[in-house]
This record gives C-alpha cells, sequence and structure tokens, in this order.
C-alpha cells in the first residue's frame, strides 16, 4: 500500500520535526564539544594547534567514511534503526573518552565515535526526503540543520564552561551524558518508516550508486559546495579561540565559548533560508547567503572584539543558511538511492571539515588569524563561484509514473 508523503501541520511531522532536532543536536554536540577545549588538550598533553585540532579532525575523517558503509546498509535495513543506535553508541564513547589516560587512546575514541556516528547524518536527509512532501520538505531540513546548530553551540558553550570551572575530562562526561538522553528521545519520537522501498546493498551498489550521482550535472557541485562550506566553517571555530586567548584580547575560555551563542543565529537562518529556498528558489538564494558568511569572515580582520564578533555571527548566519539550502536541494535533485546522494554530500562536509581544519592549523602557525582568513577567503570565493554556477542549472524532469499495479 502506497503512503502519501508527510505534509506541514500533521501530527507525523510534527514528531518528526521533534526527533531530528535531538538527533540534529546529538551529531553536532557530541562532534564539536572538543572544539572549545583544543588549548587545553595541548596544554595537558604538550601539543601544538593542529596537534590538538586532531580530536576533531579522526572524528570527522572517520564519519566521512562511516557514512557512505551506512547508507548501503541502510538500503537493506531501514533508516530509523541505524540512525537511533548511531546516536546511543555516540554517547557511550563520549561518556568514554572522558576517562582516556594519553591522547592517543582519546584520538582511538574520537576515531571511533566517527565511524559509529555516521548512521544519524545521511539518513536523516535521505529519511526526510523520502517521508516528507516536497513542498514542505525545505521547512522540515531548515529545523534538522537548526537543531545541528543548537547542538553545535550546546556542546561548544557547556564543554566551555565546564571546563572553565572542572576540567575537559567532566565537560566530556557531561556531553557523554546528554548524547545518551537525546538518543533516547530521538528514537521515542520518530514514526517508522511508511515510504521507504529496500534497496541493494554492498559495496558494489555503493560503486555504481556512486558512479550514478557523480555523472548528475547538479549533485557533484553541490558535494563541492559541501567540502568547501564546512571546511571554512570549522576551521574558523578551530582557531579563533586561540586568537582570542592571547593578548590583547586574553578572554577566559568560558568567554570565549559563550561566543558559539552566535549559533543560535544559524538555528534561525536555516529555517528562514529552507522556507525562502522553497519560494523563491534554490539557485536563487543559496549564492547570496554564501556572500553573507564570506563578508563576515573579511570582517573578523578588524582589531575590535566587537568587530570579530559581529563578524562571526555574520559568517555563522550565512553557513547555517547555506548548508540548509544546498542540503535540502541534494535531497530534492537526487534519484535512487537517495540515501548515498546525502552520504556524499556529508562525506565530502566532513571531509572538508578534516583537511580544511587542519590545513588552516598550519596557515595559523605561520601567519596567525591573516593567514587563516586567506585560506578562508579564498576557499569561500571559490564556493560562491561554484553557487553561481549553479544558477543554470538545468531542473531535472520529473520521474514517471509507476503502473497502478505496481504502486499498490
Amino acid at each position: 500500500m502506497s503512503h502519501p508523503p508527510i505534509t506541514t501541520g500533521s501530527a507525523e511531522f510534527k514528531r518528526i520535526n521533534r526527533a531530528m532536532v535531538f538527533g540534529g543536536f546529538s551529531t553536532f554536540a557530541l562532534l564539536y564539544c572538543v572544539q572549545p577545549l583544543m588549548p587545553l588538550l595541548a596544554r595537558d598533553f604538550s601539543l601544538t594547534p593542529a596537534q590538538s585540532s586532531l580530536a576533531l579532525s579522526v572524528a570527522t575523517a572517520a564519519l566521512a567514511v562511516s557514512l557512505l558503509v551506512s547508507s548501503v546498509l541502510s538500503e537493506r535495513h531501514g533508516r530509523k534503526p541505524l540512525m537511533a543506535g548511531s546516536m546511543f553508541a555516540g554517547g557511550v564513547l563520549t561518556l568514554l573518552a572522558a576517562f582516556a589516560h594519553s591522547y592517543p587512546q582519546l584520538l582511538a575514541l574520537r576515531a571511533l565515535l566517527g565511524l559509529l556516528l555516521g548512521g544519524m547524518p545521511a539518513l536523516a536527509m535521505a529519511y526526510l526526503s523520502e517521508e516528507i512532501d516536497g513542498p514542505s520538505l525545505g521547512h522540515s531540513m531548515g529545523l534538522y540543520i537548526g537543531g545541528s546548530a543548537f547542538g553545535g553551540m550546546a556542546g561548544r558553550v557547556l564543554s566551555s564552561f565546564i571546563s572553565d570551572f572542572y576540567d575537559w575530562r567532566v565537560a566530556m562526561g557531561v556531553m557523554g551524558v546528554a548524547g545518551l538522553y537525546a538518543a533516547f528521545e530521538f528514537n521515542r519520537s520518530l514514526p517508522a518508516s511508511r515510504r521507504f522501498r529496500q534497496g541493494q546493498g554492498g559495496f558494489a551498489a555503493l560503486f555504481h550508486g556512486t558512479i550514478r550521482h557523480l555523472r548528475d550535472e547538479g549533485l557533484p557541485w553541490l558535494f563541492c559546495l559541501s567540502f568547501l562550506l564546512m571546511g571554512s566553517f570549522v576551521s574558523m571555530y578551530n582557531y579563533i579561540g586561540y586568537r582570542l586567548l592571547a593578548p590583547p584580547y586574553a578572554l577566559r575560555q568560558s568567554a570565549v565559548g559563550a561566543l558559539s551563542v552566535l549559533y543560535l543565529l544559524g538555528i534561525f537562518s536555516s529555517v528562514w533560508a529552507g522556507k525562502l529556498a522553497d519560494r523563491l528558489g534554490r539557485r536563487n538564494v543559496l549564492w547570496l547567503v554564501m556572500g553573507v558568511m564570506l563578508a563576515g569572515l573579511l570582517l573578523t580582520l578588524a582589531a575590535p572584539l566587537a568587530f570579530v564578533v559581529v563578524g562571526m555571527g555574520l559568517f555563522t548566519f550565512g553557513f547555517f543558511a547555506s548548508h540548509s539550502v544546498a542540503s535540502s536541494w541534494v535531497g530534492r535533485r537526487a534519484r535512487p538511492p537517495q540515501a548515498l546522494a546525502s552520504a556524499l554530500y556529508l562525506f565530502f562536509y566532513y571531509l572538508g571539515s578534516s583537511v580544511v581544519g587542519w590545513l588552516a592549523g598550519i596557515l595559523w602557525a605561520h601567519g596567525g588569524w591573516a593567514g587563516v582568513v586567506t585560506l578562508l577567503g579564498a576557499i569561500l570565493a571559490a564556493a560562491v563561484g561554484v553557487a553561481l554556477r549553479l544558477r543554470g542549472l538545468a531542473p531535472l524532469a520529473p520521474l514517471p509514473a509507476k503502473p497502478v499495479s505496481e504502486a499498490q
């Protein structure tokens, strides 16, 4: 029996969005709670800034690989079980990381976290694309991205404040407990898939599906954007802390972490941009919000702290708006296997986090904040160019209707 897609305002729509807010929160909170802790890790384990950034980079690199495997597994075993299992595993591993005896042990736990957490992000995008009505998808995807923004904010703020008054181990333990609670609420709230159709699994399906998506005229460019956008975003928050902890600002650890409340702008902008894209078209919105991101980056070069904070706010606003529009565009454009298209988008997304985040550390060591901004400015200028190119992308023709006997 064929089920109609879920539309805005229905009880199922509200349940899905509640669950996805918890899912987005958990993924970003557990991944990025170590970001404000990097200076503390560098102090306790005698590390350089680039070495301390590995606590984040190994997790996001492992997650990038895991996304592809998870998408293939979900084609046979469904979306919800893998998503819920990934979230529970993430909470447990974050708790264990609080008891790491050495930095290599911490890195191993963070890498395992990335591997097991990969069942959540790509499958969430695929689940929404399958279950939500097309005109409502931008709104729903925006709420999921908003939950991600809230998770990133809460993870950074909580870990910063707790580590300022206790230490980074207590901060990691608290985040692990929060992740377990989010997993419980997600599993309780999310309806089982109704429109999921079992597909082929295995690495042959992964290979052929990847080739199919890479042959599309638009998807490879969207994958490229995810690499550039996330690489820039994570680099900003990786190294702005080092700048603000040092003279002439000399802020406390908790004060630097408190700047993550700027993620509230991301919660607003992701939902706002999703609705705007549903109304005006993604091709007309994407390049504009990315321009806001670039303007914010350049403003952080100013010396006054107020200018730096405003620049970070514009940068954060533009990033989450861009990510919301680009990710929903992948959901609308992808043909089966849809979960793999979402996974490829996020594969490049987290690969950008690992590669550019590490490379920016080298620029920081040699050129300070100006060196980081030079790298990120070049990356974002290229990203705006890709977005302008996508304005000329021809829409896909609708899929042919299935025969009545097949639809039933």
